[in-house]
């Protein structure tokens, strides 16, 4: 599990032009893996988007590949030939996600709470996600902030990979990796430059 896991999501961006320019943007700043998240239920423009970054991923492929990971939805993570998926407590359940995507994709489980850590490590979930770390504006109505304590009574319930979400910025990244996760997960901190701060991000948890 790469230590930076950044997420495209598609209700920051205007147009589908502007979402791919910050794709090709964190794409190049030497990125391993990229989440694409859209919460608007427009299967067809998901698709659309995820078609295209597959398509730009693999154009500019040479050596080290990108793990792409679909948010929510098994049935588009196979129609556009993604990684894998990566699915929420309120979203198709992780075994039935797995059925859908088979044994060899990836799925990610996001938790948030030290129920839904050990709930979620019984399953074929490759990693767990846990969160939210800290405050966010990422979601409407987030779930209560697990802060690094809860990030590391999670990393006591699990073996598997563990990615801290939720207001993880370039300021506080470190401590979360201290407090036991494997990777961070950051959205608001990449929106407005994607190249320049992820660079930062990759320098300071390589």
């Amino acid at each position: 599990m790469p230590r930076f896991y950044p997420i495209l999501d598609a209700s920051r961006f205007e147009t589908t032009d502007a979402l791919l320019e910050a794709a090709e943007q964190l794409l190049s700043s030497g990125v391993q893996i990229l989440q694409y998240r859209n919460k608007s239920g427009d299967a067809g423009r998901m698709l659309v988007e995820a078609r295209e970054l597959r398509h730009r991923v693999l154009f500019r492929e040479s050596g080290k590949a990108v793990k792409l990971i679909m948010n929510d939805r098994p049935d588009l993570c196979l129609a556009a030939d993604f990684e894998g998926v990566h699915v929420g407590q309120n979203d198709l359940s992780p075994e039935s996600a797995r059925k859908i995507i088979g044994p060899s994709r990836w799925l990610g489980v996001s938790t948030h709470s030290p129920t839904q850590v050990a709930e979620a490590n019984q399953t074929s979930a490759n990693y767990l996600a846990i969160g939210p770390v800290f405050e966010t504006a990422s979601k409407d109505k987030p779930d209560p902030v697990v802060g690094l304590d809860g990030v590391r009574e999670a990393r006591q319930l699990t073996t598997k990979p563990l990615v801290a979400i939720g207001g993880i910025t370039r300021a506080n990244c470190l401590s979360v990796l201290l407090a036991g996760a494997d990777s961070v997960a950051v959205i608001s901190d990449l929106a407005e430059t994607p190249r320049a701060s992820a660079k930062e991000f990759l320098q300071l948890l390589s």
